[in-house]
């Protein structure tokens, strides 16, 4: 193995363990100040190894990185948003929802890892892929514009969570912060439950999947080594959780930032497509990603200022837990019987006033 990849592996786990064993040691609500300090952290330790880049593999490598891990840090605060409809739909309490999104970032490096190599193998054998990856990013930017904001989570309409609910059964509330129990079924067999912790997880999970296919291949417009793709895309999205703490309470403030990063998709797209007729520089790339970034921020603050922040996130907040409920649908016409038994045996039961 490389030693670059020795170092990097050597980083991520560091960090993780710093995040675990020290940062979030004991389950608690993070605040938002507790969550900046972190977010600061993460971003410096992404500035020192980038600086190691730099100095080790030249800077043309080094501002690779820089751009790649931007972009996606950017593209994940956007995806924040739908982090902030997930926990709300779920009724995730606060002190546990870093544990999924811990858990969740570990999926994550390894799916991204996978679709990372695979995406640079493809490029690398057959160089037309890069016009798909192009015309895909900029489809993406406009579906972004274009398309309605999700406000609903619907885990019977996730595939994975539809398979994983045909081999394990599970409970209808929380266990503490534990993704399995060992309960009695219907039958009165003692077995393996899930919660819904775990149920959150998967949908977590398929969601970031889901962010890959259009961050990844943004980030292979920049540049097609996998090293620095996948550390640049690792970086950022370590530091994911802690920027979820930090801004979910503001996330409605940001109304634009959606239109930048349609832009800078678009932009990409646009990119791959003329790669052939003309290489736009990486100093270039990463200076057209900053103004857009920019310009969509500015605009926030300004519509911000003038009529208040977006109430999109409000509205999804001020459900009564419905995915949930709708996770525990199935089991309706089950507890019917069971309260319907129970009301019986009370009816039966004399009371002791009247005794």
């Amino acid at each position: 193995m490389d030693a670059a990849w020795i170092v990097f592996i050597i980083s991520i786990v560091a960090l993780l363990a710093l995040d675990l064993g020290v940062f979030n040691r004991k389950a608690h609500v993070i605040k938002p100040r507790e969550a900046l300090l972190q977010v600061a952290v993460f971003i410096f330790a992404a500035v020192i190894f980038n600086i190691g880049i730099y100095a080790w593999m030249g800077p043309q490598a080094g501002l690779e990185f820089t751009t790649g891990y931007i972009m996606e840090l950017m593209l994940s605060v956007d995806n924040l948003f739908v982090f902030v409809i997930i926990f709300a739909a779920f009724c995730v309490p606060a002190k546990d929802q870093h544990k999924v999104l811990f858990y969740g970032v570990i999926g994550a490096l390894v799916f991204r890892l996978a679709f990372i190599m695979a995406g640079v193998a493809l490029v690398e054998r057959f160089s037309w892929v890069l016009y798909i990856f192009g015309a895909f990013l900029i489809l993406t930017g406009i579906r972004m514009v274009v398309k309605k904001e999700e406000t609903t989570v619907e885990p019977d309409k996730n595939i994975l969570v539809r398979g994983f609910r045909k081999i394990m059964p599970v409970t209808r509330d929380y266990e503490g912060d534990r993704f399995f129990v060992r309960k009695p079924d219907r039958t009165g067999r003692t077995v393996l439950w899930a919660t819904p912790m775990f149920v959150t997880l998967l949908v977590v999970e398929t969601t970031d999947i889901m962010f890959a296919v259009d961050s990844i291949p943004a980030v292979i417009g920049i540049t097609t080594n996998s090293f620095i793709v996948f550390s640049s895309n690792a970086f950022a999205i370590l530091g994911l959780r802690s920027m979820y703490f930090a801004l979910a309470h503001i996330m409605n403030a940001f109304c634009y930032l959606k239109y930048g990063l349609a832009g800078i998709l678009s932009f990409v797209g646009v990119k791959m497509l003329i790669a052939d007729i003309y290489h736009v520089p990486v100093e270039v790339s990463l200076a057209v990603i900053l103004l857009i970034l920019g310009v969509a921020v500015v605009a926030s603050m300004i519509r911000n200022r003038r009529t208040g922040t977006c109430p999109v996130v409000e509205e999804v907040q001020a459900g009564a837990c419905p995915a949930l409920k709708n996770l525990n649908a199935d089991d309706a016409p089950a507890l019917t019987e069971e309260t319907a038994r129970s009301g019986s045996k009370d009816q039966k039961e004399p009371k002791k006033d009247d005794e």
